[in-house]
């Protein structure tokens, strides 16, 4: 990349401890240790709420590696665009790609300043992973940038990922998840595939647990919408969803048969993987 690593990193970014954010409270969920009391409180309140919301983020994770495993290995995908990347918790896009292809290519990007100040030190692990400081959902600022440009090769297929992502957007400034997505849709080539997952409001008796999670995540943190399958769906036009299509995480090609009846939140939480004819 032709940005400065150096000169990035002096600047070292503000970090808001008064206000609950969206990765902290992700990594606080899934055991990581980079959080805030004020991530560790909503955590309380949503798993007072609903007793196993945590399986939300679980599951979110376990489809990531599976959806990379998937894309690696079985679709040859050896370049992969991470949006919304989050904290490098356990099992991150690149150790899951470049355990199966050593050369893969990933470029992160995150705006949370927590985010930011991981995401930077990734630039020291390997040639073949940079760290991109963007607004995912300002699509232009990250397809132009050369962070992106220089280490993926758009003339060639390559994996986008908006893995729970969209659902922290509600279409400010006129500019509506779909857009965004049809920006990321439209500038990818031909052959390439799409890991999607979002928050689902199942339109059943588990909607009343989508409401209750979307309810107190919007008064800590504003953001984080349960959508309905056809406002998902418009969202991947233009994609072949690979089989079984849109389904809740944990039946996207799971790693072995659900012992247990799945509970209420996992099923607030959609995913799938798309390629673009």
């Amino acid at each position: 990349m032709t940005t400065s690593p150096t000169s990035e990193r002096s600047q070292a970014p503000m970090i808001d401890t008064t206000k609950p954010s969206v990765a902290r409270a992700y990594d606080y969920a899934l055991g990581g240790k980079d959080n805030y009391a004020v991530d560790r409180e909503l955590l309380r309140q949503l798993n007072a709420a609903v007793p196993e919301v945590g399986l939300i983020a679980v599951t979110n994770r376990t489809f990531l590696i599976r959806a990379v495993r998937f894309l690696a290995n079985r679709a040859g995908i050896d370049q992969y665009l991470d949006c919304g990347s989050g904290l490098p918790t356990a099992e991150n896009t690149h150790q899951v790609a470049q355990r199966l292809n050593r050369e893969a290519k990933v470029v992160y990007v995150d705006n949370d300043p927590v985010v930011v100040a991981h995401g930077r030190a990734l630039l020291e692990e390997n040639e073949n992973t940079n760290f991109l400081a963007a607004d995912i959902f300002d699509p232009p600022q990250v397809l132009e940038n050369e962070t992106v440009t220089e280490n993926l090769d758009f003339t060639r297929p390559l994996a986008l990922l908006q893995v729970a992502t969209l659902h922290h957007h509600g279409g400010e400034n006129g500019n509506s998840p779909v857009d965004v997505m049809r920006a990321y849709i439209d500038a990818i080539p031909s052959g390439s595939f799409v890991a999607f997952s979002h928050f689902f409001d199942p339109e059943d008796e588990n909607s009343e647990t989508a409401q209750r999670v979307q309810s107190i995540l919007n008064a800590g943190i504003n953001r984080g919408y349960f959508r309905k399958r056809s406002e998902i769906m418009e969202m991947l036009e233009g994609l072949d969803l690979v089989d079984p299509g849109l389904v809740v995480n944990d039946d996207w090609w799971p790693d072995g048969p659900h012992l247990e009846p799945l509970a209420a939140a996992a099923k607030c939480i959609v995913a799938c993987v798309g390629r673009k004819p």
